[in-house]
């Protein structure tokens, strides 16, 4: 359970990040489904704060096209369109590319260890059938990217990745199948032992390739239902 923030010991500006935090989160782990309403006085009261900070928040996650603003109706949680879908993993493919490439230069044995602990993580969370190892799944699979960025010491980079995989997890609820997760967890394996081997043409390769079939996955059919259960999606 979220535990409500004191307004009276966190400043205004920190408040709303931890409320910009906590659902980014939940979107991001699919805890909160494209359309899904977010009534503010819902998540005021959810997070003990007032409304002026969760609309704040709002407004941020509405800049990184996490949820949508609509005139006299409130926010939603993105639904993002097929077109739109495709453009994401477009520039996703783009930027990954070069990152794989800057990331077979300069690899260590440290960063290879870092990404062979999280893959395992990923193999954990899929051995798992239960509700939170799905969610967690979801986290661990779209952090593997951005993980690679933080190792490269490349903070803008992590940022950039990070904004383009959240929305890319609103893309995979509404469109990917149950299976796809388990290929992506295969192919992160493999991606890694590239890197390990300094293989530079292989590593971009399969990363390339990597988006490819997550993309191939995704059937364009959105089946996810909203729901308005906000208390459940901070559990």
């Amino acid at each position: 359970m979220v535990t409500q923030i004191s307004t009276h010991t966190a400043d205004p500006s920190s408040a709303t990040q931890m409320i910009v935090s906590a659902l980014t989160q939940a979107i991001v782990s699919h805890r909160l489904k494209p359309g899904t309403k977010l009534a503010e006085q819902k998540i005021a009261n959810q997070f003990g704060v007032s409304r002026t900070l969760v609309r704040q928040a709002l407004f941020q996650l509405s800049q990184h096209q996490l949820i949508r603003m609509e005139p006299a109706r409130g926010a939603f949680v993105a639904s993002p369109s097929v077109t739109e879908a495709k453009q994401v993993f477009e520039v996703r493919r783009m930027v990954e590319a070069e990152m794989t490439r800057a990331f077979v230069r300069q690899v260590t044995a440290k960063q290879i260890k870092v990404l062979q602990m999280h893959v395992k993580a990923e193999q954990s969370a899929l051995a798992r059938a239960d509700t939170a190892s799905r969610s967690e799944r979801t986290e661990l699979l779209g952090d593997f990217h951005v993980r690679m960025a933080e190792l490269m010491g490349n903070q803008v980079l992590a940022e950039l990745l990070l904004e383009l995989i959240s929305r890319c997890s609103l893309i995979t609820l509404m469109y990917q199948s149950d299976s796809a997760a388990e290929h992506s967890h295969d192919e992160h394996d493999q991606i890694v032992q590239a890197l390990a081997a300094k293989d530079e043409a292989l590593a971009v390769r399969l990363m390339d390739e990597h988006l490819i079939h997550v993309q191939a996955n995704l059937s364009f059919e959105p089946v996810m239902a909203p729901s308005d259960d906000l208390a459940q999606a901070f559990v």
